[in-house]
């Protein structure tokens, strides 16, 4: 579900960005291009000193106005003069252009976009040391947050089915519970098969105890160990390898600042002594505390 939501959304971003023409992007590099020449936040209309309403007639006004203070012929040598210059031309054609003045006026209003495609955003942004590693970390615990869940599911469903096959080989077919104890065998899965030497190998079997609706494991020791679906380890984000490094890492810190206890020093007056007890193959150690000797 998440994973269409991702490739929706994607979807989405796509068409926004192929919806921008052309135009558009040229839009785009001649606000940059002004704001970086007049100011940030100067605007097509503020440059030329008119209304967001005025008309064509008064844009061509201003723009007659302003080129002749820009004009190369009265700046000779001056480079960023008639880069300006240059660039006011521009800006008058497009606002006194139907369609061009109705595109600006869109991003006039709404603004201009700050992501412009992928060559135009590593253009302005590039991620240091610092951003990388916390997008790593971020990254590779999500992926091992997703590798849990994956894992509990799959171990859920082999308790289950192994749950199932015992109670199934101790009730029959009819799974009827009964009363008392009951051992069997369950098949961990495979089938028997010939190893590299010829000889026969059979499917892994190991010894089950179902009591009523509990089932346990039994262990060659003949303890039992109960199984259920609390035996699969659910997923946590403390798992991850990033939280339980910084865990460990805290414990050590809390542990080497973490104020020692003064051990006793023995009393002059202690007697050891060491018995050599008949039956026992090992050394009993027993101290005696002499007080007010």
């Amino acid at each position: 579900m998440k994973l269409a939501f991702l490739f929706g959304l994607f979807a989405v971003l796509a068409t926004v960005v192929l919806a921008w023409e052309k135009e558009d992007h040229e839009i785009f590099d001649l606000v940059s291009a002004v704001e970086a020449s007049e100011g940030k936040g100067t605007t097509f209309y503020g440059w030329l000193d008119v209304p967001s309403t005025a008309s064509t007639a008064e844009i061509s006004r201003a723009y007659r106005k302003m080129s002749m203070q820009m004009h190369p012929d009265k700046n000779p040598g001056n480079k960023k003069m008639a880069e300006r210059f240059a660039r006011l031309g521009v800006v008058a054609a497009i606002l006194r252009s139907p369609e061009g003045r109705k595109r600006y006026d869109f991003f006039y209003k709404n603004g201009v976009p700050k992501w412009r495609g992928t060559g135009y955003y590593y253009s302005r942004f590039r991620p240091g040391l610092g951003s990388v590693a916390i997008f790593l970390v971020i990254l590779t615990s999500a992926l091992q947050y997703v590798v849990q869940r994956m894992n509990y599911k799959n171990d859920l469903e082999r308790v289950e089915r192994v749950v199932r096959e015992a109670r199934l080989a101790a009730w029959g077919a009819k799974m009827v519970p009964i009363e008392g104890q009951r051992k069997v065998k369950v098949n961990l899965g495979g089938q028997r098969r010939l190893d590299d030497d010829g000889n026969i190998v059979g499917a892994k079997v190991i010894d089950m105890v179902v009591s009523g609706d509990a089932v346990y494991i039994l262990d060659p020791s003949g303890d039992m160990h109960p199984i259920d679906s609390s035996t699969a380890i659910p997923p946590s984000v403390s798992r991850t390898w990033f939280v339980s490094l910084m865990q460990h890492c805290y414990g050590l810190v809390l542990g080497h600042f973490k104020p020692s206890n003064t051990a006793m020093e023995p009393d002059p007056n202690t007697e050891s002594e060491i018995d050599d007890v008949s039956g026992y193959d090992s050394m009993t150690t027993r101290q005696t505390v002499a007080v007010g000797q």
